[in-house]
């Protein structure tokens, strides 16, 4: 779970590079929660959170992909890029962008021999 300051704002961050909205809830009117999909993975938003935009947050998401470079170029003019794609030591192909509350999302896929 991440606590945001507005979850509204931060599910249109998500659906807006590739996530699907699963359910939302709301407490006297005001969306305080929601569930948001990735392939089979799953993130929940609840509201109490703030934005920060200190070099790294105390929860960074990792979503394993096929084919991260394609995922990369369809999103890094509408993100900030913390880092490009590169292989790593550990034997994956990552890349590194913020949200728009400053979490970091590592997406990443084995490294081609």
């Amino acid at each position: 779970m991440l606590h945001v300051p507005d979850v509204g704002a931060t599910i249109a961050w998500y659906v807006d590079i590739g996530f699907d909205l699963v359910r939302t809830g709301e407490d006297d009117g005001e969306l305080v929660w929601a569930m948001l999909g990735f392939g089979e993975g799953r993130v929940m938003l609840s509201i109490g959170g703030h934005a920060s935009d200190a070099p790294r947050r105390d929860a960074d998401l990792y979503l394993e992909v096929e084919g991260v470079d394609a995922y990369f170029e369809r999103m890094h003019d509408s993100v900030v890029v913390v880092e490009a794609p590169h292989d790593t030591f550990y034997g994956m192909r990552e890349f590194i962008v913020r949200d728009n509350n400053g979490f970091w999302l590592t997406f990443g896929e084995p490294a081609k021999p």
